[in-house]
Parts: C-alpha cells; structure tokens; sequence
C-alpha cells in the first residue's frame, strides 16, 4: 500500500552510458529485468521499484529518489513551509504527476501522484 511520503520509486539516469548498457550491467551483475517505455527509459521492479532515464532533456544528473504522494499539491506546500525549494512544479508524466525539490542539504528528490 503506497503512503504519502514514503519511498516509491528510484529514477536514475543513464546518459554516460546507453540504456543498453546499463540494462546488460544491472541484468548480467544481478540478475534485474526490465520493461521498455520506449526508446529511452526502462523500468526495474527489484525489491524497490525505479527506472533509467536515457533522454538526456529528462534525466536526472544523479539518482532521484521518489516519494509518494495520496495528495500532490498539498504535499508541495508541505514541502514548502518545512524549507525545502520546489525546483520544478507538478508536472504530467505518463504514471501521473510530479513535482521536485531540494531539502536543506541541497539533495534532489521527487514526490509523485496520481
């Protein structure tokens, strides 16, 4: 059962090497499979659910955890009034709607929701 502000999903990208690559490692290294949403992002679901993002326009410049989220706007002033900085409003993406943020220590992560 997902709940708001739990860990949900681990996005990493895969630019430096091709998503090719990174599938072969992760599959050949320990045993991963994964789903394709087309051509530049592959999805894992290995004790923690997440994906390689290859579209350099979309991918993180390192991993990004992801949270959780029952209700995404009120979780972004949330955010908001506990200090954190909203680097990127809610936005669409095909498993729904996220927003993004850094805390205090300046670490990027993502909240998601329906």
């Amino acid at each position: 059962m997902r709940t708001t502000g739990k860990l949900d999903y681990l996005e990493m990208p895969a630019t430096g090497a091709s998503l090719d690559s990174a599938k072969a490692f992760y599959s050949r290294a320990f045993g991963w499979s994964f789903v394709d949403y087309g051509p530049t992002y592959a999805a894992f679901d290995e004790g923690l659910e997440g994906g390689f993002q290859a579209d350099p326009a979309e991918a993180p410049a390192k991993p990004l955890p992801v949270l959780y989220s029952e209700d995404i706007e009120a979780t972004m002033r949330i955010v908001a009034d506990a200090g954190g900085t909203i680097v990127r409003p809610i936005f669409s993406f095909p498993g729904g709607r996220r927003f993004h943020f850094t805390d205090p220590a300046g670490n990027e992560l993502a909240v998601w929701g329906a």
